[in-house]
């Protein structure tokens, strides 16, 4: 198992006194920090050092949050926190739509972010852990692999983000059973997440949009009005 001085952390912040304090309390803790203050360092240390997990500011002075996010989503699945100054819950579920798992709103405790950090470390590898489970749905159409961390569609790898592959293997292995949005965060996402229902309805949403044929008209993960989500496909 990874020690706290085995994981890598990138810090992206603009504000050269906020990364400071970030950073000094994430070496504290003993991991190894690595820190950046625009959107094209970030992206070139994401790729040159590859970290485990990625802390980055919505507003940066030259390439937006938003869209290192994009870019970073497109070649890895590690968990990204999000900081935002902008507080509203539409703002919140914007962040989360585009592929951050976690978000904390500034003005921040440094103890919050350590408490999301590893929350998110925690959940991470417990991911990871060996499952000999495999789901084949459709007629092979659609098949996850637990252990692997693996969705295939139609024969063609499908990309999730940690939360969503957790959302879609928590409601494939009871296909048919309805599920409500506060037993999704609990079975799926954890007692240690700190969010808003509507963050279910967000990873729903972008699960159909990478799964489904039909996204208005889906057919594995289903909307049982007035309760939550199911799959709807047997296996």
């Amino acid at each position: 198992m990874l020690r706290h001085n085995d994981l890598r952390i990138l810090a992206v912040e603009d504000e050269a006194n906020l990364l400071q304090l970030v950073t000094a309390y994430l070496e504290q803790e003993g991991f190894s920090v690595k820190g950046a203050t625009n959107g094209r360092e970030a992206l070139q240390h994401f790729r040159d050092w590859r970290p485990h997990l990625l802390i980055l500011d919505r507003m940066l002075p030259d390439i937006s949050g938003e869209e290192v996010c994009r870019q970073i989503r497109r070649e890895s699945d590690i968990p990204i926190l999000m900081l935002t100054a902008k507080a509203g819950e539409d703002h919140l579920v914007e962040g989360l739509s585009l592929g951050a798992d976690d978000y904390v709103t500034k003005p921040f405790s440094p103890k919050e972010v350590m408490a999301r950090v590893r929350a998110l470390l925690r959940r991470s590898r417990a991911d990871r852990l060996p499952q000999a489970e495999e789901f084949r749905f459709d007629e092979d159409r659609l098949i996850i692999r637990v252990a692997r961390q693996e969705v295939l569609k139609d024969g063609e790898p499908v990309s999730l983000t940690a939360a969503e592959f957790r959302l879609l293997v928590t409601l494939a292995r009871r296909p048919g059973m309805a599920y409500t949005r506060g037993q999704l965060i609990d079975k799926a996402m954890g007692d240690d997440f700190d969010g808003y229902d509507r963050t279910i309805d967000t990873h729903i949403k972008n699960l159909r949009q990478k799964l489904e044929d039909q996204p208005r008209q889906p057919r594995y993960i289903v909307t049982v009005f007035g309760t939550g989500y199911k799959f709807g496909v047997e296996a």
